[in-house]
């Protein structure tokens, strides 16, 4: 038998490459929880929509830049707990995108390296996937 729990949350989040290897985070702005949180762009999955779905539309959204569901891949997923809810979250990366990113919510948008992430306060649902990227993509280099 399978339970369902009204409170697990599912989203979606990417890890958007650019040219020169660096890896674009946003700040959460003051009107959403966990204000001041930097985190790996995407949101919440709606009704109907698939991981790959969501994401192309919250990416276009948060920061105007369109991204094609073939160029998302998986590569891993986190699995929180916070007071309320219990967050899973799969993680795509990107390396193909049109367009600036830029904050349409707010939020800072930055490019770091990974080497550079330890150095933000990210979301903790976040920082299992920070570990990944150090171990999975330690010298990324955008391949053309």
């Amino acid at each position: 038998m399978y339970s369902y729990s009204n409170n697990i949350l599912l989203v979606v989040a990417c890890a958007i490459f650019n040219y020169d290897g660096k890896v674009l985070i946003s700040n959460r702005p003051s009107n959403k929880s966990h204000a001041g949180f930097w985190e790996f762009p995407g949101g919440k999955i709606d009704n109907g929509e698939s991981p790959e779905e969501a994401l192309v539309r919250e990416l276009l959204e948060e920061l105007s830049i369109v991204v094609e569901t073939s160029a998302l891949l998986p590569i891993t997923f986190a699995s929180h707990s916070y007071e309320n809810f219990h967050l899973l979250m799969p993680l795509f990366a990107c390396h193909n995108f049109e367009g600036s990113p830029r904050g349409c919510e707010g939020q800072q948008v930055r490019w770091v390296g990974i080497d550079e992430l330890a150095d933000y306060s990210m979301l903790p649902a976040d920082l299992p996937l920070i570990d990944y990227l150090h171990k999975h993509y330690p010298a990324y280099v955008y391949i053309n």
